[in-house]
């Protein structure tokens, strides 16, 4: 029988020493439902609404806002007998890499509280990798917010194929971009969570008409298996990094894989694309918080401009108001063929480089990120676009739309290596089939 007490108090535990939370209830409520989920714990980001708890996306001006309804994620989570956790910390809306934009606290890496556990699913990552209950976390990721810090915290972290998880619910960041994951211990963790959020959401217009699979069933054996090794993958990164992954990879080759490198050529066009994408994106989805309706708002005073701006200047954080910036600019007249429409057109060459790469290939492997987890006065050194260049090996397939996996493979300095296995749309068996044997 599940101490649903004797949890919560871990996780108020961690939370005093991590910040892997920004809302944990008084009390946890027991699920009387019966299901595969029966007696695990789902911590939620908090960019996933969550009945009767606040919600915030990581922002001031979402403070208070409590949703009257749950995500069709989190409902489905319920059904199969899972019982909610908390909400975990992320970088506000999902902007960021190292979950340090957080207005409600910065989450701490439990292998070294002096380094981040990753973003913008930082608290995910965090509460995964110390949980000693059975547990298992719903992230989101946009442009690598679930494979980041699921590297740098040393678990596993599945981000599907877009439309392949129900986005109703979701505060979005980028409409086009927004994929909600998980992160968990176990390969088998997360595709046991997996097959119980997907399938079709008539709520969700991009939901894929397909029914939810049981992805426990992955094969076992990688026997025959072609891995692709994209070489623009290693360009930049750390040496000791590229040794620990290329280790992982002649292990997959032992157990009856065979790889081969190829090259992806508009990889190296795939980071402006996608920001200029994702910032136009957000740029319009972050227009709704003005005071009007729900979070933040200040006394009516001064006409329309006035109050907006005063309500949005303080609710909003640095980054955010970088990213409304250049989205804005992004999209206005005399710029938006220039920047958003060939940003669109950059999108589809990345595509038909995975596409194509993956008429030879099973998966395609490479490392998750150029770096081990960073300590935090590291990161305050970093201007804005140096912190952007850390997503360049996750974006490509975040723009495309491909599932893709970030599992352990190592260490460098006592500190995780991720795995970045990346498959096919609607491949999620395959990228899982590997993961599992290389873990």
């Amino acid at each position: 029988m599940t101490d649903y007490k004797k949890i919560l108090d871990k996780a108020r535990l961690t939370q005093k020493k991590f910040s892997p939370f920004i809302t944990l209830p008084e009390k946890l409520q027991s699920n009387s439902k019966k299901g595969k989920l029966s007696g695990i714990a789902i911590s939620v980001k908090d960019n996933i609404c969550t009945k009767g708890m606040e919600t915030t996306a990581g922002s001031k001006i979402l403070s208070g806002y409590i949703p009257p309804f749950s995500a069709t994620c989190v409902e489905k989570v319920i059904v199969a007998g899972g019982f909610i956790l908390g909400k975990t910390a992320m970088d506000e809306f999902g902007f960021g890499t190292f979950s340090v934009n957080c207005a409600y606290g910065i989450p701490k890496n439990p292998l070294d509280t002096s380094r981040s556990c990753g973003g913008s699913s930082g608290g995910a990552s965090c509460i995964t990798a110390v949980a000693d209950f059975p547990h298992v976390a719903l992230a989101e990721s946009t442009g690598g917010s679930i494979s980041c810090p699921a590297s740098f915290t040393g678990t596993v972290g599945l981000t599907p194929t877009y439309g392949r998880v129900s986005r109703w619910g979701l505060i979005d960041y980028a409409n086009s971009l927004d994929k909600i994951g998980c992160i968990g211990k176990t390969v088998h963790d997360v595709a046991l969570l997996l097959s119980i959020i997907s399938g079709h959401d008539s709520f969700d217009s991009t939901s894929l008409n397909l029914p939810s699979e049981d992805f426990t069933k992955y094969g076992k054996s990688i026997k025959g298996m072609k891995i692709g090794v994209p070489k623009e993958y290693f360009e930049g990164v750390d040496e000791k990094i590229t040794k620990v992954v290329w280790q992982a990879i002649k292990k997959l080759e032992s157990l009856g894989a065979s790889y081969q490198e190829v090259s992806l050529p508009h990889t190296k066009y795939a980071l402006p694309s996608y920001y200029i994408i994702a910032v136009s994106e957000a740029s319009t989805n972050l227009a709704r918080y003005s005071g009007m309706r729900y979070g933040l708002h200040q006394e009516l005073k001064g006409n329309f401009d006035e109050y907006f701006s005063s309500v949005r200047s303080n609710g909003f954080g640095e980054e955010a108001k970088r990213r409304i910036i250049l989205g804005t600019f992004a999209r206005m007249a005399g710029y938006r063929d220039a920047y958003y429409l060939k940003a669109l057109k950059v999108r589809t060459k990345v595509i038909e480089d995975f596409k194509m790469a993956f008429k030879n290939f099973d998966v395609l492997a490479a490392p998750t990120m150029p770096v081990v987890a960073p300590r935090f006065d590291e990161i305050k050194r970093l201007s804005p676009i140096e912190t952007y260049m850390m997503d360049v090996l996750t974006v490509a397939p975040n723009l495309a739309g491909i599932p893709m996996i970030s599992v352990p493979a190592g260490k460098v300095n006592g500190l995780p290596v991720g795995l970045h296995l990346m498959g096919d749309h609607l491949q999620e068996k395959k990228i899982l089939q590997v993961a599992d044997v290389s873990s």
